[in-house]
């Protein structure tokens, strides 16, 4: 439903000025470009390790994530264009736009439900990842349908029906869920590829443009602060799995063959 609303950060496109709503996006994607790499890197690819016991799998589920973000890219024309484009555009491209964002906002519903039902940590980091890519997104997409000769009402009620896929995404995976988690297991490794595809293709790029310094420096300030509030999410995390093993510690240190094994291991490694 979050990322549904976000919808409606359009309505800055018509609120701010454009140079303010320029600074304000260049923050954004840069914090962007910060957060969904530290929950890729501290969160989805490790609890995958924890989940799933092949790595070869994990490593394939990575690069099929990759691919299938290029191939939409590619084919579909889902692009992500993080200024506010000034291009004249006609009204299919204002429906395709319509078309992609529903399918964009239907797979961040899948890994946001995915990601909490991994645990609420993963949950919380990929919900962050999402929804600081999405506001730079939804603003863009705005910007494409008043292009395209929607009225501002009009745009903004189909931006927002477009985004309500996110839930629709959402329920089905928790669904799905109910009837196996395991599945969902496989969608982290995925989300992981996705999002760096996201970062990596589509969003430094973006970056890149800056040549000001003073820019530049603002940008890397931005992605370290995204991935360092990732990785405090992280922390808190790792904490969470600590539990459970310790649990299983010391209910196998209740029965005799366990203690007399570790006993034996303890006297082994003393001599």
């Amino acid at each position: 439903m979050l990322v549904s609303l976000l919808s409606f950060s359009g309505i800055l496109l018509l609120a701010m000025r454009a140079k303010q709503l320029k600074r304000m996006v260049f923050i954004l994607v840069s914090f962007a470009v910060g957060a969904l790499f530290g929950n890729t890197f501290f969160m989805l690819i490790p609890e995958s390790y924890h989940q799933i016991e092949d790595s070869q799998t994990i490593g394939v589920l990575i690069i099929s994530g990759l691919i299938v973000m290029f191939v939409l890219e590619k084919f579909i024309h889902w692009h992500h264009n993080h200024n506010v484009s000034e291009e004249e555009v006609t009204a299919p491209l204002g429906y395709i736009s319509l078309i992609t964002d529903s399918l964009h906002n239907f797979t961040d519903g899948v890994l946001i439900a995915a990601a909490w039902m991994a645990s609420p940590e993963v949950g919380i980091a990929t919900t962050l990842a999402v929804v600081v890519h999405e506001i730079p997104q939804e603003i863009s997409d705005f910007g494409v349908l008043l292009h395209a000769g929607f009225s501002k009402r009009k745009a903004l009620f189909l931006n927002f029906i477009a985004a309500c896929s996110a839930i629709l995404g959402g329920v089905l995976t928790l669904t799905l869920g109910s009837v196996s988690e395991k599945i969902l297991t496989y969608i982290l490794p995925f989300a992981a590829g996705g999002f760096i595809y996201l970062a990596g293709s589509d969003l430094i790029p973006e970056l890149n443009r800056e040549r000001s310094v003073k820019k530049s420096l603002i940008q890397f300030a931005a992605i370290i602060a995204g991935l360092i509030l990732m990785f405090y999410i992280s922390l808190h995390h790792e904490h969470h799995h600590d539990e459970p093993a310790k649990t299983g510690i010391e209910m196998h240190d209740h029965s005799d063959h366990d203690h007399n094994h570790e006993h034996d291991h303890d006297h082994d490694h003393n001599h």
